[in-house]
């Protein structure tokens, strides 16, 4: 257990290393040797985890949705919240600000970045396609196309807030985002029941939620959860200590000079 948990640990620091390095220069100019630098492990124990710098970008994409939140009986709550916590992660979290900002980065020719709109938009399918089975949307509504359509919004509403003020009224975009969306597809009845305030992803947030932090699948053994509420560690690496290892598993080492 204790293997696994550092090599979870190793994992969330490289995540957070390459998503540093990313934002900064761009995914087509970042190294792996600049990423290495900047977490703290050899070589091995990057490999270990990621096979390549794509497959190291598709783990920042994930961090967008690596998260549980709690269940609510109406699934558009669920849509709802997932859309306004994801509003505060990029306001609080760099490693999810890093990711959107990596998904929109259009000078990453060599990168494939459909994976990161499809995680997201599947996402959306399950949930919008749930609250159509419990009766919460309009007959005409089409899963799929509102689906795209929310996550395409949301990438434009995020993108303005962050050219006008840094991400600083996001939640309130989103909000207004949600109060013209939904009257298009949901039934009156839900409409009133609906949660849409700018503190809601704060009360969420203070209920915990479940980080899912996946273990690769040639690391050792299944990966599990963990709760976390609102400002607590990433999970990387202690102050003054990085995580470096290979296969046979990984051990903590002095930081680098600087680091």
């Amino acid at each position: 257990m204790a293997r696994q948990e550092r090599a979870i640990r190793t994992r969330r620091t490289i995540l957070e290393a390459a998503a540093a390095v990313f934002d900064e220069r761009g995914y087509t100019s970042a190294t792996i040797g600049e990423i290495l630098d900047r977490a703290g492990v050899t070589k091995g124990a990057l490999y270990f985890h990621f096979g390549s710098k794509e497959e190291l970008a598709i783990g920042v994409f994930e961090e967008q949705l690596a998260i549980t939140l709690p269940p609510q009986s109406s699934k558009l709550q669920e849509l709802v919240d997932s859309g306004l916590v994801l509003a505060r992660r990029l306001r609080s979290e760099p490693l999810v600000r890093a990711s959107v900002g990596l998904a929109l980065d259009q000078g990453a020719m060599d990168l494939d970045r459909t994976p990161a709109f499809q995680m997201w938009i599947d996402q959306n399918v399950q949930r919008l396609g749930e609250a159509k089975a419990q009766g919460e949307l309009l007959p005409h509504v089409d899963v799929a196309e509102t689906a795209e359509l929310l996550v395409g919004s949301f990438s434009g509403v995020q993108l303005l807030s962050q050219l006008r003020c840094q991400r600083q009224d996001l939640e309130r975009r989103v909000v207004v985002m949600f109060e013209h969306f939904l009257p298009s597809i949901a039934v009156p009845a839900m409409l009133a029941r609906l949660d849409i305030s700018e503190n809601r992803a704060e009360r969420v947030l203070a209920q915990g939620w479940v980080t899912e932090d996946p273990v690769s699948e040639r690391g050792p053994g299944a990966g599990g959860g963990s709760v976390r509420t609102p400002g607590a560690g990433s999970g990387g690496a202690s102050e003054g200590e990085r995580v470096a290892g290979g296969p046979e598993g990984v051990v903590p080492v002095e930081a680098p000079s600087g680091a």
